[in-house]
């Protein structure tokens, strides 16, 4: 008995696609052979075949990153310009 398949249609910026298929055909196999193994890989572990992180940055940018969610809060006060010629006086000071 013949296996019965069913087609999968999905958007994807073009350039991705030809990546994806060039990194593909390296491997030896096309791009529908691939989505049909991460499908696969993800029914047997039962979920992503990867962990799904939230990007970590290294300290300096976190704490810069806080700053400006405080900024914009307005949890920090910032002093405020009413031209760039009075910003840039200041910082020549």
């Amino acid at each position: 008995m013949a296996i019965k398949t069913a087609n999968l249609n999905m958007r994807l910026e073009a350039q991705k696609k030809t990546d994806a298929e060039t990194l593909y055909e390296a491997l030896g196999m096309t791009l529908p052979q691939a989505v049909n193994m991460f499908i696969t890989q993800s029914l047997l572990v039962g979920g992503l075949p990867f962990d799904v992180k939230l990007p970590r940055y290294n300290k300096e940018t976190e704490d810069a990153m806080q700053e400006a969610r405080d900024i914009a809060s307005g949890k920090v006060e910032t002093k405020t310009y009413s031209s760039l010629s009075e910003f840039v006086k200041e910082m020549e000071n």
